[in-house]
Parts: structure tokens; C-alpha cells; sequence
């Protein structure tokens, strides 16, 4: 059996091609290329927040289950089902991407055109009576059925006490639960907890769960990360989308750095873009020691350019949460919602805190994109401009090979070898050779 879970849950067991300017895109790094990678998206404003959790559980159902921390004791009209759907949209939307580019001909004078856009401008009722486990300071303040999920929300005086009550009601802990329980009860925070619901499970006709969305207010703008921790084994990846009206969000709590990113590399990645980025983003943690937060995308979500996917639409935003919607039904860029991708590869070493976030001021559009340039299929004899180019073209793609060996990690000379290019000798390593021999 091997789970999935999404980063903050205690586990209880173990193309679409589009044309934009100057350019098409062609390929794109999206969550498939990570194992055990978790994904989340966040929508945010005031105190205001929506969370969807994607579960990508693999095993008996009768065996899931799954403890999230909570700010309050939820309502029943506080927790839906969400569509797995709009987490790969949003995901392809907002993906690094490759894109690519043809040079013009040298001989030809050049055409101007006038830059274009790619895209057009565009109260809760009460909780049912608490049932009471005094012995081990446990309260169940709330038990619903929602969709294929068996809900109860408890509150806990003591992490030990919670953990014996959750094996006594049949949930399966991980050793460590106890200490990493301890933090949210101090915090008097509650806790979410959710089985599946065979019967009801059944009548979905789906094999995989569904995704679980949760509608709270709180003044703290985080997510609990550490009780995914307990029993992870090696870094996890977390990929997370967050929504909110004005800026660009990173973390309060941990450095967020962007990717690098609108660099040049060579045509032959066309072919191994997920090996590409999966090395950059290695190589970019490595640098870090695990202890940042990456920014991968951040844009309006009315328009894009090059566009990876097709921008959400006001309804599917909707979905998601975004409230502040109601009645706007226009898509473009002046829609009045902004997406912040980040991702972040964390340990228990790493990242010893829950992440916090802030929304900024920032209204700057980022985007992990990086650039092919297909050469010009001409010859040096052609014109005095080619000559020209061809000398500029061995030059670019020597940079190229830098590039990508700074960006992966990975060996130049390889690199080289792949484009086709040689190192010429310089005149001291061929002028009269045989003089440093005798």
C-alpha cells in the first residue's frame, strides 16, 4: 500500500499547445513529474480563507483516513467536495513552460510588429451536542457525512490523550503522533478528522477520493505542515496555488526566492524538458539547504503570455473560492484575482515551523520560462549579414552550454557533446607542441 496524502494530513496508514507573442509554448513542468508530491490551493482575503486539499491516496478505502488541524469547529455547510478537475487546470496554468522561437534571416531587413498581448484585455448554524470522553480530555463538538467522507471534528486538553483516543476509535497512528499533536492543542486549536464512508463512497462510481475543501475565517494567513512529517520518508515536495485579490504571496516565516528564470538553453531540451527542471529545481534547493520557499509563477488569472493552459474561468474560480467574485462574470487581464504558485521540498529538519504566508504589494508578473532559439537554416556565403550571425551563433550557443550547467548541475562537456559543439585548441596549446616535451 503507498499513500499520497496531501503535506499537512497525519496519515493514519501507512497539452494543449497556444499561440502567444513572439513564440508558442511547448512543454510544461507540472506536479506529475514529483513522486509524493502534495498539492493545495488557498484562497485568501481579509481573514476569509478557503482551503481545497487533493488526496492522492492508493490503497484499501476502508483503511484512509486523515487529521487536519482547524482554527474552529466547523459547520456542516463549511466543508464540500471539490473537483479534482480544477487542480490540474490551475496546476497546467500556472507550470513553468518551455517555450521556443525561430531567428529570422539575417539577409532579409528586418519586419517590426506591434506588440500585442496574448490575451484579450479583458452565519453558521451551531455544532451538534458534544459527546464527551472525560478520561482522555477528548470532545467530539461536531459528526457529519459529507459526500464519501465520515466527519467529526474533535477538541483535545492533551496530545496524549488524543492520540489514545484516536487508536481507540480504530484509527492507526503512526509512531511520534503524540509530540506532533502537542503544538495544535497548545494552540487550542481543533481538530478535522475524516474516514471514508464505503457505502456512500460507492455511489461516486469513482475510484479515487475526491477532494476535500474547508471555508473558515482566522486571522493567521498558514498551513500546518508538520504533521505530514511523522511518518515521511525522504524530502516531500508541496506544490501550492494561492488566490487572493491584489499581490503576489510568499512566506513570513522562510526566505522565497524566485526560480531562475527567461534564460536561453539548448534546442535538445525540447525533448527532456521534465529531466531539465526537475535537475534546476535540485539543484536550486541544494543551494538552499531545503530552507526555501520557490516561487514558480505569479500573474493575473484574467490573462498570460505564453499561456501554459487557458485561464480559469470566473465559475471554476468560484468553486475554488474566490467569493469576492460574486458577480463579476468577466474574464481578462482586470480580473480582480492574482495566483501565486509556489513550491517548496521540505524535511522536519528544514522546515521546523507550519508555513505562514503574507500577501504583498508586489503586482509584478513572474513565470519559470525558459527559451529555446532555433537557428537560422542558412549559410555564411549568403550575405555579410550572415557571416555576422553565424559568428554571434557559436558564441550563443557556448552561453547556452553554460547555462544549462549552471542551471542542472550537470556537466558541461556532456552538454556540449549533445549540441554537437567542439572546443577549439587555442594557438598556445597547438603552436609548437612538441617543444614542451623535450
Amino acid at each position: 500500500m503507498t499513500t499520497r496524502l496531501i503535506f499537512l494530513l497525519l496519515t493514519l496508514l501507512i497539452s494543449q499547445t497556444s499561440q502567444a507573442f513572439c513564440g508558442f509554448y511547448v512543454a510544461k513542468a507540472d506536479a506529475s513529474l514529483y513522486n509524493q508530491a502534495s498539492q493545495v490551493v488557498m484562497t485568501r482575503k481579509d481573514d476569509k480563507t478557503v482551503l481545497s486539499l487533493m488526496n492522492d491516496y492508493q490503497g484499501e478505502l476502508k483503511d484512509f483516513a486523515l487529521v487536519v488541524p482547524v482554527p474552529q469547529v466547523l459547520t456542516e455547510g463549511q466543508i464540500h467536495i471539490g473537483d479534482a478537475k480544477l487542480f490540474k487546470h490551475i496546476d497546467d496554468f500556472t507550470s513553468p513552460r518551455l517555450v521556443e522561437y525561430h531567428d529570422e534571416d539575417p539577409c532579409s531587413p528586418p519586419v517590426m510588429y506591434e506588440k500585442m498581448m496574448s490575451a484579450p484585455m479583458p452565519t453558521a448554524a451551531m455544532p451538534q451536542k458534544a459527546k464527551s470522553d472525560k478520561s482522555l480530555g477528548v470532545t467530539v463538538e461536531a459528526e457529519y457525512t459529507v459526500g464519501e467522507y465520515d466527519i467529526v471534528i474533535l477538541s483535545a486538553k492533551e496530545s496524549d490523550g488524543l492520540e489514545k483516543w484516536l487508536q481507540a476509535s480504530g484509527y492507526k497512528i503512526p509512531k511520534g503522533a503524540s509530540s506532533a499533536l502537542k503544538p495544535y492543542i497548545k494552540q487550542n486549536l481543533k481538530f478535522f478528522v475524516a474516514k471514508v464512508n464505503l457505502k456512500e463512497q460507492s455511489k461516486t462510481g469513482s475510484k479515487f477520493l475526491r477532494p476535500l475543501q474547508f471555508a473558515f475565517e482566522s486571522p493567521k494567513f498558514m498551513l500546518p505542515i508538520r504533521l505530514g512529517m511523522i511518518n515521511a520518508k525522504g524530502p516531500q515536495d508541496l506544490l501550492v496555488y494561492i488566490l487572493t485579490e491584489k499581490g503576489r504571496v510568499e512566506s513570513s516565516n522562510y526566505q522565497t526566492l524566485k526560480l531562475p528564470s527567461n534564460m536561453d538553453i539548448p534546442v535538445y531540451i525540447k525533448d527532456n524538458f521534465a529531466d531539465f527542471y526537475k535537475a534546476l529545481f535540485e539543484t536550486q534547493v541544494k543551494k538552499q539547504n531545503l530552507r526555501a520557499v520557490f516561487t514558480e509563477y505569479f500573474w493575473n488569472m484574467g490573462w498570460c503570455d505564453p499561456c501554459a493552459s487557458e485561464p480559469l474561468s470566473p465559475e471554476e474560480l468560484k468553486q475554488l473560492g474566490v467569493f469576492w467574485l460574486e458577480g463579476n462574470s468577466q474574464q481578462g487581464m482586470g480580473m480582480p484575482v492574482q495566483v501565486t504558485r509556489l513550491h517548496v521540498r521540505y524535511t522536519p529538519d528544514s522546515f521546523p515551523e507550519d508555513l505562514s504566508f503574507q500577501e504583498t504589494r508586489d503586482t509584478e508578473n513572474f513565470q519559470g520560462r525558459y527559451v529555446l532559439r532555433h537557428a537560422w537554416q542558412g549559410k555564411p556565403e549568403q550575405c555579410e549579414a550572415a557571416k555576422t550571425y553565424f559568428e554571434q551563433l557559436a558564441k550563443r550557443h557556448e552561453q547556452e552550454a553554460k547555462t544549462l550547467a549552471e542551471l542542472t548541475g550537470w556537466e558541461l562537456s556532456d552538454i556540449k557533446k549533445k549540441m554537437n559543439l567542439t572546443d577549439a585548441p587555442d594557438k598556445e596549446s597547438t603552436d609548437q607542441w612538441w617543444k614542451k616535451i623535450w
